[in-house]
């Protein structure tokens, strides 16, 4: 079903974008021209299936924004992702240079990195949002 031009399962996407968005602004980082790092575009972790991932509709919708959104993971095919989503994922994320991280695939390597070296990534004011409950709470900003 479609209701003012989106879908009505996109309300997750609507969701986690939207959240995302609300903590970046309350933190004064303008969301048009911002970086945002996904980490994981999986359809579920320590996998490389990509069928019926949803962090697709969560990647358009921070677009939308004005955002630009850098994909990572290590557990999928490139080609493969740039084929089925238009997405090219990043061989590494870049350190020092997200505005927001959304961690949206609770992929193992993810856990390892721990909070601390996820913010390592970040800009000095920044917000981590954790779809997955990869972290603690105490050391995210928001979470679903």
């Amino acid at each position: 079903m479609i209701l003012a031009g989106r879908r009505l399962n996109d309300n997750m996407a609507l969701y986690v974008a939207g959240e995302v968005v609300k903590l970046m602004t309350l933190k004064r980082i303008h969301v048009k021209g911002s970086r945002i790092l996904v980490l994981g575009l999986a359809f579920k972790e320590n996998c490389p299936d990509l069928r019926n991932s949803k962090v697709v509709d969560v990647v358009k919708e921070l677009k939308t924004y004005g955002a630009k959104v850098d994909v990572y993971d290590p557990w999928v095919n490139v080609a493969e992702a740039q084929h089925e989503y238009g997405i090219k994922p990043v061989k590494k994320p870049q350190k020092g240079s997200y505005d927001a991280v959304l961690l949206a695939v609770a992929h193992n390597e993810f856990r390892a990195l721990g909070a601390a070296e996820i913010r390592t990534l970040c800009k000095r004011n920044n917000v981590i949002y954790d779809i997955k409950y990869v972290l603690p709470r105490d050391s995210v900003d928001g979470r679903l």
